[in-house]
């Protein structure tokens, strides 16, 4: 049994995984990518014994990457927010159907995408309809 908890969240502007590759290589040349966020997550504890911040790409989730460390940080109107620092690696997963919400989720480590082998770049996810169909029946 693990004892850490996912994250998942929409990556906005995004429609595949080569878009954060891109966004994230030109905002993080130096450093580990960053994600600030208005709330801190309450199970901290547990994403920091192991987590992933997965990325839901056109209701897909298809990648993922470590979280390293949760950062206090101010915003520029005074209001205290939480940086999620992740691993640079983005790490490509089996498409997973997500439906549209806003910021982000938890995501049991049972319930999470599994990794795509190494070697094996990406996966063209299934028709969102044939993802759902899979997802209600207990097949991902």
């Amino acid at each position: 049994m693990t004892d850490h908890i996912n994250l998942v969240k929409l990556c906005v502007g995004a429609d595949a995984v080569e878009d954060l590759l891109e966004w994230q290589k030109a905002r993080f040349a130096e450093g580990n990518p960053v994600h600030v966020t208005r709330m801190w997550p309450k199970r901290a504890e547990e994403i920091l014994a192991g987590g992933s911040l997965y990325w839901v790409f056109k209701g897909a989730v298809l990648a993922r990457q470590r979280i390293v460390a949760l950062e206090p940080r101010t915003g520029a109107d005074g209001i205290a927010r939480c940086a999620i620092v992740m691993d640079p690696e983005v790490i490509r997963t089996e498409p997973m159907p997500k439906r549209p919400f806003q910021g982000w989720r938890y995501m049991p480590a049972a319930d999470s995408p599994r990794d795509l082998p190494k070697g094996r770049g990406r996966e063209e996810p299934l028709p969102r309809e044939l993802l759902q169909a899979l997802a209600e029946i207990g097949l991902r």
